[in-house]
């Protein structure tokens, strides 16, 4: 067994470049591109919404208020008039990205706290790398995609964009067991 005081370095420094590749295919890449439609005459759902002064905040619409009214006749019409909507409304202004970047660091760190939970548990000093890396490997895959199917299954997110997201979680967890794998302590 190792202590996590032993495995800072690869936890932090997988964070680093987890972050640092997230970045560049985000913003270097068209990989994720189409991962949202542009709603047609935008400008006119924008101006036929603003008077609701909608809080942020996430909204089904339509949306049942109890079990029972997913059957009645009016709430079966609503569905089958539409729009059938999941849809999340942000903070109007511009969108503040350094919050939303010291977040992701911050997850990015606690997925490497995971693994490394795991595979200190798991694995003793001087462990082989390959079994370092398919332990932090898995455990860092489960942290960066698994709950993201969820959003396809349930809220019928674009298969297409959870695939590509899913693409990424495994560039993630690569990179995070070759960290474990070359930093763990001999």
């Amino acid at each position: 067994m190792v202590g996590l005081s032993a495995l800072w370095l690869p936890i932090l420094l997988s964070a680093v470049i987890v972050f640092v590749v997230s970045s560049i295919i985000h913003v270097a890449t068209p990989w994720h591109k189409g991962d949202y439609l542009q709603m047609p005459n935008e400008d006119k759902v924008m101006d036929a919404l603003r008077p609701f002064a909608l809080p942020p905040g996430d909204y089904m619409v339509p949306r049942p208020s109890s079990a029972q009214e997913i059957r009645s006749p009016d709430f079966v019409e609503k569905m089958n008039k539409g729009p059938v909507l999941v849809l999340t409304v942000m903070p109007n202004g511009s969108v503040a990205m350094t919050k939303s970047l010291v977040l992701w660091f911050l997850y990015s760190a606690v997925v490497g706290l995971f693994a490394a939970y795991v595979a200190s548990r798991a694995l003793p000093i001087g462990a082989s790398q390959a079994r370092v890396f398919q332990l932090v490997g898995v455990t860092a895959f489960v942290g960066y995609t698994v709950a993201l199917w969820q959003m396809s299954i349930w809220y019928r997110r674009a298969w297409g964009t959870t695939i590509r997201a899913t693409v990424d979680g495994v560039i993630y967890a690569l990179l995070t067991a070759c960290i474990f794998g070359w930093l763990w302590p001999r």
